[in-house]
């Protein structure tokens, strides 16, 4: 019969110290993160092999190893931690009078076209549930789920995410925009190969607009002539608009700066020009009851959410 652990011996404090230990490759380093004397940090560890029944870190002077039955307790020690942790905020948001805590992370993209009236709706419906809304790289976005720092993501189509749960959340369409008297302005819409003779603007590295133009480019045996790289779509737009090149956005994200500004929205024949957005979280933490509303809604077709009447 196999022996079990003694929760009784196991403690918070005990498997935060020991996820920062492995992540540290420091006793010491781990115990000053916890605020804990080195020795108290010695004991606790020793503890807690004791409670396992087996060695999960190699001591030596260079400092610890883990051993693969610590690389085991270390990932079930993390998801105990984040557990309750979120119980902790969980329950500390309805003592202040909410009834759930959401950290939405989103890219650029969301976050201008979509999900302004998206949210505003959900808020309208759900007072009682605080978001926190941060904009992030797609690629950092999903980090961010399989780290636990966001419940919620929403991010381009494509991005490397295994480990998580997966939805489509929204299309949008991207365009060539350029001023109305540039040479590629005569065009209703070409394809993207035919625009790369000319000098381009772009978001700044990492940004998955800028990858996917990138590889569009190189697919197309060309190089994107980039000529100035910024970090929003309304300085793409204004440094389209100096005639300092021509940039791929969102139609939505530009379509009400045309006329102001005497730009023109070229639409783009590729494929890739028309693609989704997504709406993933981690596939191995459940989800709280106020992130699970909030999925409910993100997953509404465009227009319906006022018709819900869904209530926590």
């Amino acid at each position: 019969m196999k022996s079990t652990i003694n929760p009784a011996r196991v403690d918070f404090v005990t498997l935060r110290l020991f996820c920062a230990v492995v992540q540290s490759g420091s006793i010491t380093k781990g115990a000053a993160q916890c605020h804990l004397a080195l020795s108290a940090a010695s004991r606790r560890l020793s503890d807690f092999e004791s409670a396992t029944g087996t060695q999960l870190l190699e001591r030596s002077v260079q400092g610890v190893t883990v051993t693969p039955a610590g690389h085991a307790a270390a990932q079930h020690a993390m998801r105990l931690f984040q557990g309750f942790e979120l119980f902790s905020t969980e329950l500390a948001d309805y003592s202040e009078g909410y009834r759930g805590h959401v950290r939405l992370w989103a890219n650029m993209s969301a976050l201008t076209e979509f999900l302004p009236t998206v949210l505003s709706d959900f808020m309208a419906f759900q007072p009682g549930i605080r978001v926190d809304i941060e904009e992030q790289l797609s690629g950092d976005i999903v980090r961010a789920l399989l780290d636990g720092l966001a419940d919620l993501g929403v991010f381009a189509e494509g991005t490397p995410s295994e480990g998580l749960t997966l939805a489509p959340f929204r299309k949008d369409e991207l365009v060539l925009l350029c001023v109305r008297n540039h040479p590629l302005g005569k065009f209703r819409k070409i394809a993207f190969a035919d625009s790369l003779d000319h000098d381009f603007v772009g978001l700044n590295r990492g940004s998955s607009l800028l990858e996917l133009t990138s590889r569009a480019a190189a697919n197309a045996g060309r190089p994107l002539r980039l000529r100035v790289q910024v970090r929003s779509f309304d300085a793409m737009c204004q440094m389209i608009a100096a005639r300092l090149g021509v940039g791929v956005l969102p139609l939505a994200a530009c379509k009400e700066r045309l006329g102001p500004r005497g730009l023109k929205a070229v639409r783009l024949t590729d494929d890739w020009a028309h693609r989704h957005l997504m709406l993933g979280y981690s596939a191995a933490r459940p989800l709280s009851a106020a992130a699970r509303l909030m999925v409910e809604h993100l997953q509404l077709p465009a227009g319906d959410a006022k018709e819900s009447g869904y209530s926590a």
